[in-house]
């Protein structure tokens, strides 16, 4: 099979142009990388791309309950390319603890590859982006991190916790999860409080 440059070496011309759509072609392989979490109704479980997407539409939508003023361009722009990394380290479930000791150096060692494909500039600035996002320090990304959250919990709420139960997740993992969701949105992390708690009332996420 042709690597992504090698698809567009006789037809892009110049090398920027070759780059940005090798790039391009390469994170269409995100649509591939499945998540633990299933799509609404009990559906399949769900891609990374579908999980970015969902995110950055929801950023949109709920940017007036961040806690600060966000660039929600910029949000919208970490919510997309955050996960991309997993075309190469795959996704590592939030509760998997083994897995998450080996997260960050896979993820880095995918970034320089993955993002390494791109002309310098556009390098810089989405590595720089995805940085950003996983320092969660900036209001940006501490907004982007309370959609991480909120997305695959949404789904799972209206799943009736069926994730969780496959994976036999207890309420203080979840709420250990969740609980920096405060740091970029206070009203989000109260529904997300009251979500949690209902679905422990149901009997669908054991205490």
């Amino acid at each position: 099979m042709k690597d992504s440059y090698e698809t567009f070496s006789k037809v892009a011309g110049e090398e920027r142009l070759q780059k940005q759509l090798a790039f391009s072609l390469e994170v269409d392989k995100e649509k591939s990388i499945f998540r633990q979490t299933s799509l609404s109704d009990h559906g399949r479980k769900e891609n990374d791309a579908e999980h970015a997407w969902h995110m950055a539409l929801m950023a949109y939508l709920l940017k007036e309950y961040a806690n600060e003023p966000v660039d929600i361009a910029k949000v919208m722009i970490m919510c997309l390319i955050h996960d991309v990394v997993e075309i190469d380290a795959g996704d590592t479930y939030a509760y998997d603890n083994e897995g998450l000791k080996t997260q960050k150096s896979r993820e880095n060692e995918a970034k320089e590859r993955i993002y390494g494909m791109l002309p310098e500039d556009q390098r810089r600035d989405l590595v720089k982006l995805f940085d950003e996002f996983e320092e969660n320090e900036s209001p940006e990304a501490r907004f982007a991190h309370v959609m991480d959250n909120l997305q695959p919990l949404i789904l799972n709420f209206s799943n009736d916790g069926s994730d969780w139960q496959e994976h036999g997740v207890n309420a203080k993992q979840v709420f250990g999860r969740q609980g920096r969701s405060k740091d970029g949105s206070k009203r989000l992390y109260d529904l997300t409080e009251r979500m949690i708690l209902d679905q422990v009332e149901k009997g669908n996420l054991p205490e």
